[in-house]
């Protein structure tokens, strides 16, 4: 008995000290970006903003490459922590990339995009997409900003691994500047560690004839806060954007809100039983006069991985759930003529891309 005692001691005292060296490591290793870091521009483009020129602008949340209809996660009350093979990964990205060329936009945010990531088998999925479409927007310049960047998640079993993610901007115009701002993260010490670290990606084009600049944002708010984070991050956003507009610039902030706005009827896809999430709601009122807020009611912007969609026995908005939590913000001097996301059945990606066809006043 003493010896056996002495045996689970010594594995104990082990796991204890392995514990502590990853916990030690991670918390050194920590992601801490400044406020605001200045982002580096790739590429070249040639081609000006004005203001008698329409512009399509595309908003996509990519689901890194890895959450087809296949996929469930084990955070949206799935079990997948490995939701695709390295085959099913270049899959989805050629039909993002199918998808990025018939839209042809002239401007292109994207929201969870790998870098360097396990889940992903470490394709550079910037790189990728921009060394294997003919859309024009890959041609001219590009930002990327990390919100994930950690060596190794040990969470949960098997683990989840490297992360090296973000958000980009592509863009056929060109780009004067952009720049990371840090948003507030709802995490303590040591889920902090592992966990996102989101930012909102800003980057300012001039405006051919004007003073003005056109300014861009693109983000992806909280996930899997209790509420107090994804509310700080709204107001950081709204802050921004205000500032911005009452300089006189024009306005146009798209992406992954994880939030629907308050003026969207989401009827069509009610509360399905089970549903482990439901979204909060922006109050677009508290941005005050001077926003406009578009989500397509329509076509639901996002699918729950609660379960792989591919094998639902329906999929019926009454019988699978599907939320409205992607869209733009975008200030009311900027002429908005058309927004739609486009119904791709979540084949590639389980959030559809948003479409929005503007012209500057």
């Amino acid at each position: 008995m003493k010896k056996f005692l002495k045996v689970l001691g010594v594995i104990v005292l082990l796991a204890v000290l392995i514990a502590g060296t990853v916990l030690g490591y991670l918390t050194i290793d920590e992601y801490n970006p400044q406020d605001v870091e200045t982002l580096a521009l790739e590429g070249n483009a040639q081609k000006s903003v004005s203001m008698d020129s329409p512009m399509r602008i595309m908003s996509w949340n990519v689901g890194y490459g890895a959450l087809g209809d296949n996929a469930d996660f084990f955070l949206d009350g799935g079990k997948m922590v490995n939701t695709a093979t390295k085959d099913r990964v270049y899959s989805n990205l050629t039909g993002i990339i199918k998808e990025i060329e018939t839209v042809n936009p002239d401007i292109l945010f994207v929201q969870e995009m790998d870098r360097n990531s396990s889940r992903s088998y470490f394709i550079d999925e910037s790189q990728y997409m921009t060394n294997n479409s003919t859309a024009a927007v890959f041609n001219g310049q590009n930002v990327f900003a990390y919100n994930y960047k950690v060596a190794y998640v040990p969470l949960p079993v098997p683990p989840i691994g490297k992360v090296e993610a973000g958000i980009g901007i592509f863009s056929e115009y060109k780009m004067d500047s952009a720049v990371r701002i840090k948003l507030p993260c709802p995490f303590s010490w040591p889920y902090r560690t592992i966990n996102l670290k989101r930012c909102l990606e800003v980057s300012r084009l001039p405006v051919s004839g004007s003073d003005k600049e056109l300014v861009l944002v693109n983000f992806h708010l909280e996930a899997y806060d209790d509420g107090d984070g994804k509310i700080a991050q709204t107001n950081m956003l709204k802050d921004i954007l205000v500032e911005e507009s009452e300089k006189g610039n024009y306005v146009i902030a798209g992406g992954d809100c994880n939030q629907i706005f308050s003026g969207v009827d989401s009827s069509r896809f009610p509360t399905v039983g089970g549903a482990s999430w439901q979204p909060p709601v922006i109050d677009e009122s508290s941005f005050g006069d001077g926003f406009n807020f578009y989500m397509d009611e329509e076509v639901p912007s996002c699918r729950s991985l609660d379960r792989p969609l591919d094998i639902a026995e329906s999929k019926a908005p009454a019988d699978f759930q599907y939320y409205i939590i992607d869209g733009f913000i975008v200030s009311k001097n900027v002429n908005v003529e058309n927004v739609y996301a486009d119904d791709l059945g979540f084949v590639s990606s389980d959030h559809n891309p948003v479409i929005m066809d503007i012209l500057l006043k």
